[in-house]
């Protein structure tokens, strides 16, 4: 998640748990040969959601209708708008958050380097690019070329298929830059080893998210909130180098959190603030907050911190209604 699609204000460092699992949501199936040729290598975030899992959990339904971000509505909404039922027709959405560098023209007339946020949509699944395109055809609607590509209009975006069932859509400028990278004129993913690798531990479950850098830091001082203002949290700030979730809904609500750090001792010491906000949370949250805190186990692994957490799903869907969840969903 960068700082824009979880930009949630945590309060706590409990919320990083609900935040992760919540704000942002992935899917089941790992990243195919066609969504990584447009992934650029100045990725921020990667989001995977698994639909299919999504299906089949009555507590994954009620926790994506309640804390669908904007951003992901709207991509719901516009593949709807070209004949795609998401629910129905995706097997896996894939949202990507990359940086894209451009010429800002200043008000001198000259041109000056600057770097922007993108977001692309992947969607995956039972379509048939015929299908979806008669409709366009039955309107006499053409398409606009980027080289090889046909660029078909999508509500306030634009669309292209990658290969049969692979659909990219983003708007103009995104789209295109994605296409940079297919074509081999922009970095990939493959260039950024930070995130790359990040994804063969996550990517077979059914919600899962990579982070980059400094999404991570703003990610964790949001999460931590006070306990983000004491000298140990600025030690280690700058540390942090990205982090990763998975979450499933296979009796019960699994999430597991991994932070990469530097080194062993700013692990151990993000492993202790988390501890701490914890505790806190267990003195002075809800009943829901605190007996959801119990199911909650922090660690440090080397130069790693991860946190673990499982609840059945009656108390994880009473969790969703406290003023703990609602500060963190919105």
């Amino acid at each position: 998640m960068n700082s824009v699609l979880i930009g949630k204000k945590l309060r706590f460092a409990t919320a990083a748990i609900v935040a992760l699992a919540t704000t942002t949501f992935g899917f089941a199936l790992p990243l195919g040969t066609a969504t990584r040729t447009v992934v650029p290598g100045d990725v921020q975030q990667i989001i995977s959601v698994d639909y299919r899992s999504l299906r089949d959990s009555e507590t994954a339904q009620a926790l994506k209708k309640q804390v669908l971000p904007d951003s992901l509505k709207q991509f719901e909404n516009a593949l709807r708008g070209v004949g795609i039922t998401p629910e129905r027709d995706a097997e896996q959405l894939i949202f990507v958050s990359f940086r894209h560098e451009t010429d800002a023209k200043q008000a001198d007339g000259s041109y000056q380097k600057s770097k922007s946020s993108h977001v692309v949509g992947i969607a995956i699944g039972q379509f048939d690019p015929k299908v979806v395109l008669k409709k366009f055809q039955v309107r006499k609607v053409q398409p606009t070329k980027y080289r090889q590509a046909s660029l078909w209009p999508m509500s306030a975006m634009q669309m292209t298929f990658l290969d049969n069932g692979t659909l990219l859509f983003g708007d103009p400028s995104a789209i295109r830059a994605a296409l940079d990278v297919r074509d081999g004129r922009a970095s990939s993913l493959d260039s950024n080893a930070a995130i790359a690798d990040l994804i063969p531990g996550v990517e077979n479950g059914a919600v899962w998210s990579v982070l980059d850098k400094e999404g991570t830091q703003n990610m964790m001082r949001s999460a931590l909130g006070q306990a983000a203002s004491i000298a140990d949290y600025d030690s280690v700030k700058k540390r942090l180098l990205g982090s990763h979730y998975t979450m499933t809904f296979q009796g019960g609500v699994d999430f597991d959190l991994g932070v990469q750090t530097a080194d062993n001792f700013s692990a151990s010491v993000l492993s202790g603030l988390i501890k701490a906000g914890i505790l806190y949370k267990k003195l002075n949250g809800t009943t829901a907050e605190t007996q959801a805190m119990e199911s909650v186990v922090v660690d440090s692994d080397a130069a790693s911190l991860k946190v673990k957490f499982h609840s059945d799903d009656k108390k994880f869907q009473s969790l969703m209604h406290t003023d703990l969840f609602a500060a963190v969903s919105h």
